[in-house]
């Protein structure tokens, strides 16, 4: 693993978080062991627990044919060793290699207009059960930030994923709190290839967002289209933009960003 940050403390650790875990580090996966021990969190989470439908997974593997056109963040734990969590990270060039970024599967990114040059696809977002407090997902930010402030990237694109699994409530309260207090973006708007219907539901039924997506709007990220409906995982699909000017400034300063030197970008 090329390690890129080590024991950060954390602006997003819950109160409950234990501080016996013996430290985190993240970095980026090396090796094709590495990737695979990637592979098999992201099944375990995505399949065994959510019962996502990941094709041919008899091999307790969860893989596509993006993998190898990504990076690989993992985090794991200094006392275990263990791969706790991970994000799959993909760079302009290499979406150009790859034929697209995985998420033209479920949107059309064709309002993200010259934004496309400098926009990093962030997915697969997986932690580990037993290290949902903060700590682990903040130093999956802590590693993408260094991949942004390394090759100059200001733009970052991904999914925040809502479970349909009580039949879209908290894809509903989602929606009504964008739009309530105006998270949503239309500036740069994408637009889903199979549009979840999330208005039609009831929107007042007792439901909280989910902390992921919480966190992403926490750093300054917005939604910018309608959700897609993903119907392998289950879930529907909100599209966010983060754009690095327009993060916060305690956030800024936490990743290093006000301090960072320009870097260069990888081909």
């Amino acid at each position: 693993m090329l390690e890129l940050v080590r024991s950060a403390s954390s602006l997003f650790t819950l109160p409950t978080a234990s501080n016996n875990s013996g430290g985190l580090v993240v970095g980026l996966a090396q090796s094709p062991e590495e990737i695979e021990l990637v592979q098999r969190l992201r099944h375990d989470v995505f399949s065994a627990e959510y019962g996502a439908a990941l094709g041919n997974d008899r091999d307790g593997i969860d893989r596509d044919h993006f993998d190898p056109w990504c990076a690989h963040l993992l985090v794991r734990e200094l006392s275990t060793d263990q791969v706790v969590g991970t994000y799959r990270i993909l760079t302009p060039q290499q979406a150009k290699r790859a034929g697209s970024y995985y998420s033209e599967s479920e949107f059309d990114l064709g309002g993200l207009g010259h934004v496309r040059d400098s926009l990093v696809e962030f997915g697969r977002a997986c932690i580990h059960e037993e290290h949902r407090q903060g700590g682990v997902l903040m130093m999956l930010w802590s590693g993408l930030a260094e991949i942004l402030k390394q090759g100059n990237y200001e733009h970052v694109f991904g999914c925040a994923s809502v479970s349909l699994r009580d039949d879209g409530v908290t894809a509903a309260e989602v929606w009504r709190q964008v739009k309530e207090r105006s998270l949503f973006t239309e500036e740069l708007g994408v637009k889903p290839l199979h549009r979840y219907p999330v208005e039609q539901l009831d929107s007042q039924l007792p439901a909280s967002v989910p902390a992921l997506l919480k966190g992403y709007l926490k750093l300054g990220a917005r939604v910018c289209g309608e959700p897609a409906w993903d119907p392998d995982f289950n879930t529907a699909d909100f599209p966010m933009l983060l754009s690095v000017s327009h993060m916060g400034q305690r956030y800024r300063k936490h990743f290093g960003f006000d301090s960072a030197k320009p870097g260069l970008t990888q081909n």
